[in-house]
Formats: structure tokens, C-alpha cells, sequence
């Protein structure tokens, strides 16, 4: 059999996204090894995954080189059959390169592509439709498996679902992102929390980075039942609350493609980007809300920005009664 190494050491969501190819790859090869190398802080995502042998944990702050340079040797020694690099940067390029498989597979848009054994383009075109980063991902195996969509896959324990046991009816809302162009107000949560039902709990989630965002929030509502779980949680704990939340709100950002491996509810608020890049809502039950304004500047970049770069952040105008509207019944 056959082994394989998935590499993708960018952030909480790409790695989420990158998770059909293991699934597509367990499907055509169930006794393979497959092994998974990330970005250290990520590896609570894969935490007990049924189809990954192994995973492979780069430390990027702490000796960023030096670490590589282990790395590479580590996995010089297992000599893989296959590395599979959805990453598009030099340094996981130079780790494929170096890798010793017999297959390297990569996006073209990687600076050492060229000297990949196979080479894929990683195509962001709103005017052919929407290809989901998925289906991107998936071409970079379709000589290796079927010609099928997979979706992408969390897989939380007995464990983490018993942790996080709730009382129905409840939500989630993840109210942040690293940029500040895909987030939602704050005082636009605030006012959707102040429309809902009083029985029905809010949680808000998030990183611990996030407790004070959240924490204001929850100071400025009059709903009498907010809980701030940010912090609190692991990522597939948060994976386990969301799966069997009345609808789980989210920005353009990690949380989202959490909901979507759990094939739970979600609400997707889309404010400088779009869905046409390709990072949408898989669940299937989903939802988009975006301005209803047509705006010149929007899109304004694939990733968001620190600020608006027109200064108005016009995007951002939604009203929160539509968040409202995507509400499950009870």
C-alpha cells in the first residue's frame, strides 16, 4: 500500500478544507498510511482523525528554519510514496522538493512547482462560477482517486460531544476574524442577540484572543442567556457544540468551514469577500447573507484587510433581522 503525506501549514481553515483529501484518499486506499504535517497550534484539529497515521507539527514562531530543517529530515527517513502539498508558498515547496518521495504534487502558483512531478493550477475566477476550495484541493488527486466531491470532515470523540452537552434550543455565533474587513460589527451581534427569543442560549466562540471581543459583546446585550465559551473550548469541542446548535453564525473564517465538517447548520456573513472565491458554506443546511448594496469596491481583496480602504466599511451593512431569518425552528 501506498503512503501518503498531505501537507497544509496555513491556517484553522485551510486545514479543515484540506481534509477531503484525506477522506478521498482513505476511500481508494484504506490501508494506507497517511500522514498529515501542519502548522504547530492546528494539531487539536486532527486530534484522533481515524484515517491519519500521523501528524507532522511545524513550529513557525519559535526556530522557524531550524525546525524545517528537522522536519525535512524526519521526513526524509520515512521516504513517502506520495507528498501532496496544497500549500503555496517556498518553504512547504522546499520541504516537497527535499522530500525524497517518489511523487510530489503541488499548485502551480508554488514558487518551487516546477520542480514537483505534478503540477496543478489553483484557479480564483468569479466569472467562471463558484469552484469551492475543496473541489481545488481534489484536482490535485484525481489521477489517484475517483472523480468524486468529498466534503470536508472534523471528528470529534464521545468525549467532546459529552463536554459539551447542552440545553436546547441554542446557538453559536463566532464573532471574529483575523481581519477586521470580514467581521461582522460587533454592535450588529449585539443587536441580532437583542431580536432572539430570550429562551434560547447564546455561545459565542473563538480563540483566547477572542475572550475580550466576545466578552464585550455580552456586556452590552439584554438578552438574559450568553455564554462566552471562547477560550474555553478545543477546536473539535467547539466542532461537538456546533453540531447540534439551532444555526451556527459565522464570518467569512474558520468557524464557518468547522460548521461545514460537521455538516451542522450555519449562517455565513460575508462583508468584504464573496463566495465566488470559493470559501463558502458546505453544510447541508446553509446560509449567505451579504450587503444588498452593489458596491464597486466589493470585493476588495480575497483575504480582508487590517481596515476598509475606503473608510466607509459599507460591506458591513446587513441588517441583523436577516440574521434572523435563517433561525431553525425550535
Amino acid at each position: 500500500m501506498p503512503s501518503f503525506l498531505i501537507i497544509q501549514t496555513a491556517f484553522i481553515g485551510d486545514v479543515i478544507l484540506a481534509t477531503p483529501v484525506v477522506e478521498a484518499l482513505h476511500a481508494e486506499y484504506p490501508g494506507a498510511s497517511i500522514d498529515f504535517l501542519l502548522r504547530k497550534g492546528n494539531e487539536g484539529l486532527l486530534h484522533g482523525h481515524p484515517y491519519i497515521s500521523h501528524v507532522h507539527i511545524w513550529d513557525k514562531k519559535n526556530g522557524k528554519y531550524g525546525n524545517m530543517a528537522k522536519m525535512i529530515g524526519t521526513i526524509r527517513k520515512v521516504k513517502f510514496d506520495v507528498v501532496i502539498n496544497l500549500h503555496r508558498f517556498l518553504n512547504t515547496g522546499l520541504v516537497t522538493v527535499l522530500s525524497g518521495a517518489g511523487e510530489t504534487i503541488g499548485f502551480k502558483k508554488n514558487p518551487l512547482s516546477v520542480f514537483f512531478s505534478k503540477r496543478i493550477p489553483h484557479v480564483i475566477d468569479i466569472s467562471k462560477g463558484r469552484t469551492h476550495e475543496i473541489d481545488r484541493n481534489l484536482m490535485l488527486i484525481r489521477h489517484l482517486v475517483k472523480d468524486e466531491r468529498i466534503k470536508p470532515r472534523l471528528y470529534p470523540s464521545q468525549a467532546d460531544f459529552a463536554r459539551t452537552t447542552m440545553a436546547q434550543p441554542y446557538i453559536t455565533i463566532s464573532p471574529t476574524s483575523v481581519w477586521f474587513t470580514k467581521q461582522y460589527p460587533p454592535d450588529h451581534w449585539v443587536h441580532f442577540i437583542n431580536l432572539m427569543d430570550s429562551s434560547t442560549t447564546v455561545c459565542l466562540l473563538g480563540a483566547p484572543s477572542d475572550v475580550l471581543a466576545c466578552e464585550s459583546i455580552q456586556a452590552k446585550v439584554n438578552h438574559r442567556n450568553v455564554q462566552v465559551l471562547a477560550g474555553k473550548l478545543s477546536f473539535l469541542e467547539s466542532a461537538a457544540l456546533m453540531k447540534h446548535a439551532r444555526m451556527n453564525y459565522a464570518n467569512d473564517s474558520a468557524p464557518l468551514h468547522m460548521a461545514s465538517a460537521m455538516d451542522a447548520p450555519v449562517t455565513a456573513v460575508f462583508c468584504s469577500t464573496i463566495p465566488a472565491f470559493g470559501f463558502g458554506p458546505l453544510s447541508s443546511r446553509s446560509y449567505i447573507l451579504e450587503t444588498a448594496e452593489k458596491l464597486a469596491c466589493r470585493p476588495c481583496g480575497i483575504h480582508g484587510y487590517r481596515q476598509c480602504p475606503k473608510g466607509h466599511f459599507n460591506c458591513a451593512n446587513i441588517d441583523p433581522g436577516r440574521l434572523l431569518t435563517t433561525l431553525l425552528p425550535q
